[in-house]
């Protein structure tokens, strides 16, 4: 492999990074690329391998000797200092992150997301070890203008909704809102790991993902994830289609969101790996501004694109409404717009995202049709006892 230079000319030196939830949507394309494209070594962990098992098996393949998986769970094993120690970066993608869990397990959610970050940060500064934490969005809650009245034109204005690391405010519903757990428990583990940088000289970057999609996001439930579960929205209308059950919008569909394709994103991962002195001490929004839409447009689109991809006829009645209460239970609340400012990334680190939303919509259905299919017809064509 040739030497590969950073963005400042300098060559890359190969390095072990520790990658906890390894096996998970983002890990799986962050190992793909690490191994097919860089000499740097893996210590995978996590409580699952089946979406990276094909970069484990067989022992032939080019990279054998540069990925190991550890199944180990971060809340209550000895061996995790260890191997924060082995390495030379950690990247952090554990996460309880589907929406329907804040308000019916926030207890589960606080803790998943706060406390058992804990400890690796606390490895990563005690070892001085490089950090990479996954943050979310939802740490920007709602927007400033969410709050001006329905028909004030400064809600067209950027300064009151586009979403910037340094300057825009962090604006959660109160505490009966049960949905803000998530995005509360991910601020505070951001604020600490910012202390820890301030205080004991921790090298971090905290990497805030909007809406990162692809193949393997989530799950499809009752064919590999739990059958009463609902995964967000975009693996939500998937299971739909696949089902050829209408869509539901919650509220209408009114929130507006912004989607970016998981392999521009890895990109930007992999930048903040090998420039730490451009990565260190900054929080990265990662998303695509170009690819904004309603849910309801998102839904609308995903029909066509299905349409496309697996030559099905769309259903006459393709959208059905429904309450957050019906769809979530008490306690939801949403953010009504997210736009991430691409100002930091793009000076840091000269990224910049490349697929428009058809083409991410095209590639993940694809796989989805490709992969789930078959599994749902048997599923839902399974013989009664007679």
């Amino acid at each position: 492999m040739a030497t590969r230079m950073d963005l400042d000319g300098k060559p890359i030196k190969p390095i072990t990074i520790c990658m906890i939830g390894a096996g998970g949507f983002i890990g799986s394309h962050l190992c793909e690329k690490l191994m097919a494209e860089t000499p740097h070594k893996v210590l995978a962990l996590d409580v699952y391998n089946d979406k990276i098992k094909h970069l484990l098996e067989p022992d032939s393949l080019p990279w054998a000797d540069r990925i190991q998986f550890h199944r180990l769970n971060i809340k209550h094993d000895s061996r995790l200092e260890g191997l924060i120690k082995m390495a030379d970066l950690t990247i952090n993608l554990a996460a309880i992150c589907t929406p329907a869990d804040y308000n019916t397990r926030p207890l589960d959610t606080i803790y998943s997301n706060f406390i058992d970050a804990l400890p690796v940060v606390k490895y990563c500064s005690e070892n001085n070890k490089r950090l990479i934490h996954f943050s979310t969005c939802e740490v920007y809650g709602k927007t400033i203008g969410s709050f001006l009245p329905k028909d004030s034109p400064l809600r067209q204005d950027p300064a009151y909704y586009v979403l910037k690391e340094d300057e825009s405010p962090c604006i959660f519903g109160s505490i009966e809102k049960q949905r803000w757990s998530y995005a509360c428990a991910k601020q505070l583990i951001e604020r600490l790991i910012y202390a820890e940088g301030a205080e004991n000289g921790l090298e971090f970057t905290i990497v805030r993902p909007f809406n990162w999609i692809g193949p393997r996001m989530d799950f499809i439930p009752g064919i590999d994830g739990p059958s009463e579960g609902v995964p967000r929205v975009l693996a939500c209308f998937s299971n739909n289609l696949l089902r050829r059950e209408p869509l539901k919008l919650v509220d209408g569909g009114q929130s507006q969101r912004t989607f970016v394709y998981i392999k521009d994103a890895i990109e930007a991962v992999l930048l903040m790996t090998e420039n730490p002195d451009r990565a260190n001490g900054h929080i990265f929004n990662v998303g695509n501004p170009n690819n904004e839409v309603t849910v309801r447009q998102l839904a609308e689109m995903m029909t066509e694109v299905y349409t496309k991809v697996s030559g099905e006829p769309s259903l006459e009645v393709p959208t059905i409404d429904i309450s957050s209460k019906e769809f979530y239970g008490e306690g939801y609340d949403d953010s009504d717009k997210r736009i991430p400012d691409m100002t930091i990334i793009n000076r840091q680190l000269g990224w910049n995202p490349k697929t428009s939303l058809w083409d991410l919509l095209e590639s993940t259905l694809t796989y989805q049709h490709r992969t789930y299919a078959e599994a749902i017809k048997k599923s839902i064509a399974k013989p009664t006892a007679s």
